[in-house]
């Protein structure tokens, strides 16, 4: 077996799985997390762990590392000793994607004077009802477009006087990125399925035993 983040996007069997598995896990994930019809915020964490746990049915636990120190900002998973970061985001047009997560404006703005790209990006765009991608954005890719547009246009700070939930990629930088010829990506058409699922019936069921 290949041993990269790469062979997933050459292997057809996890690619038809990614197609059909992710829908359903990702829609399990919303129910979960989501109270009055809205979702929550650690919608982002569960979608995250769906991802990790293909990496370790494809690869084995043994080549995927989950403990990860909390200082490290960007790194979710280590795979084959390598750091990856793994992101999702809404929507038929991808307007940013969360770098950290501050509500401090200072460090915000200090992130984003020293930020660069660390290690690869699995990004998974969810587009309910339309087209969406699992893209690899390899690391060379993210300094590539950096260096290209700057900084500034690279990284959206959050608006003074508004709420601020922390810094972002811009979408030129994202549009930039998803349009390399360096990437990979998996088309994947986000069709909604009928689900009989509480989020609740798994912790009666664990009640219910003796």
């Amino acid at each position: 077996m290949k041993k990269s983040i790469e062979s997933i996007f050459e292997d057809s069997k996890i690619v038809e799985k990614i197609k059909k598995k992710l829908l359903y896990l990702f829609q399990l994930a919303e129910i979960d997390n989501s109270r009055d019809g809205k979702l929550g915020m650690e919608v982002g964490s569960a979608r995250e762990r769906i991802v990790i746990a293909l990496l370790i049915y494809k690869f084995g636990s043994e080549d995927v590392k989950t403990n990860i120190p909390i200082t490290k900002a960007e790194t979710d998973v280590i795979l084959f000793n390598k750091p990856l970061s793994i992101k999702t985001a809404s929507g038929k047009k991808i307007n940013g994607v969360k770098l950290i997560w501050t509500v401090d404006p200072k460090k915000a703005i200090e992130f984003s004077k020293a930020y660069k790209p660390t290690c690869d990006t699995i990004l998974v765009q969810i587009n309910w009802g339309g087209m969406g991608y699992f893209y690899l954005l390899p690391k060379e890719v993210q300094e590539e477009v950096l260096k290209k547009i700057g900084r500034k246009k690279y990284i959206r700070l959050p608006k003074q006087g508004t709420n601020p939930r922390g810094v972002e990629l811009s979408s030129a930088a994202l549009d930039q990125l998803t349009k390399n010829p360096k990437i990979k990506k998996i088309e994947i058409f986000w069709k909604r399925e009928e689900i009989k699922y509480n989020s609740y019936d798994r912790w009666v069921d664990y009640w219910n035993e003796e």
